[in-house]
């Protein structure tokens, strides 16, 4: 749910699962042929999940991290592994990359330029659930425009601050 001022999007579970599955019509609909899915940890790792078994793909890994200053919520340098994680061989032929938005694009961008310089990429496109209107970078795939690039409070959030003790608290008899 947007709020009237526009500036924070409250997605719940329902809604997050229902956006990953519009987002693998998409990507169905266009009828591309993939051989592998690379999503980006950590916001890419459950729509990668879920689209590398809907079609029945390998699914690799590579994290990144760019938000870091004021609880997440200001983009600080962009930090890329250097090695993707794959369950067997290399990331090859025709890939999918997977994130959960693209919210300035930078993070996007430098992922891609970097999977366009691997020769053994021979196609790459890009899909994500949300794209801010402040994106430098517009996926091939995405379920939803957001023009007055709200903070998305997606339902995993609430495990940021949830530590071990308060936990036990939730499960104490």
């Amino acid at each position: 749910m947007l709020t009237d001022d526009g500036k924070h999007l409250y997605v719940s579970w329902e809604e997050y699962h229902q956006l990953i599955e519009r987002l693998a019509l998409k990507v169905h609909a266009s009828g591309w042929e993939f051989d592998q899915i690379l999503c980006l940890a950590r916001g890419g790792m459950r729509p990668g999940d879920v689209l590398s078994r809907v079609f029945d793909k390998p699914l690799g890994i590579m994290s990144t991290s760019s938000y870091r200053d004021e609880g997440g919520t200001l983009q600080g340098r962009l930090d890329m592994a250097k090695y993707i994680t794959m369950p067997k061989g290399e990331l090859a032929g025709r890939v999918l990359l997977v994130d959960d938005l693209a919210d300035s694009g930078v993070t996007l961008k430098a992922v891609v330029e970097r999977l366009r310089s691997m020769p053994a990429i021979t196609e790459l496109r890009s899909a994500v659930i949300w794209v801010k209107g402040v994106s430098c970078y517009t996926p091939d795939y995405f379920v939803e425009t957001l023009p007055t690039s709200p903070w998305i409070h997606q339902p995993f959030e609430e495990y940021d601050n949830l530590r071990p003790q308060a936990l036990l608290k939730r499960y104490e008899v």
